[in-house]
């Protein structure tokens, strides 16, 4: 099934597509997370937020909910189901599509290289996991959510992995496909008279 999707990818990504990922990102980091991120400091204040921690306990979720107040909590949730329904699209998007274009000049096709466009989607999928769990917790306190007060802080891990190892995919696949190319520029010229 893995395989299936990266090679799905290959066979409709392309250079414009990866662009329009580009773009997408770049927009989107531009327009939409500068008013986000303001939004975020209005109710977290120094408490922080579970989407911006790496490693945190069911006690700290806990005490950023108690220090959001009511009001700061339903704008949390709120931004779960809006801004954060749009937002792990967009990464998600950017990175499968532009990993999948440089894979596809680094690596001949058949390699498992090329599934490296498979990481993002991961990261994708426990950011979603991460902001319904998380919303879920927010909205009930103070009552507790037991289990589901564990599993938050493990998929917001999950989250930053994945999406750190796409970033190092992104960057290993732009210096391999650099390479390549210089390489394949270097041995025309080298049999030019």
């Amino acid at each position: 099934m893995c395989a299936g999707v990266s090679d799905w990818l290959h066979a409709r990504t392309n250079g414009w597509i990866a662009l329009m990922g580009v773009l997408a990102f770049l927009l989107f980091a531009a327009l939409v997370l500068p008013g986000q991120s303001a939004q975020v400091k209005t109710y977290s204040g120094d408490a922080g937020s579970p989407d911006m921690s790496f490693v945190y306990s069911p006690g700290d979720l806990y005490d950023m909910a108690e220090a959001y107040g009511e009001e700061g909590r339903r704008a949390y949730v709120r931004a779960r189901f809006t801004f954060d329904l749009a937002f792990p699209l967009v990464f998600t998007f950017f990175l499968a599509t532009a990993i999948t274009w440089l894979c596809g000049r680094a690596f001949k096709p058949g390699s498992r290289w090329r599934r490296a466009n498979l990481v993002p989607l991961l990261g994708g999928l426990f950011d979603y996991l991460e902001n319904l769990s998380a919303s879920l917790v927010v909205a009930r306190y103070p009552a507790r959510t037991a289990v589901v007060d564990w599993l938050v802080p493990a998929f917001t891990l999950l989250k930053w992995i994945f999406v750190g190892c796409s970033f190092l995919a992104l960057l290993a696949g732009v210096v391999l496909a650099l390479r390549k190319w210089l390489r394949r520029g270097g041995e025309g010229r080298a049999g030019a008279p």
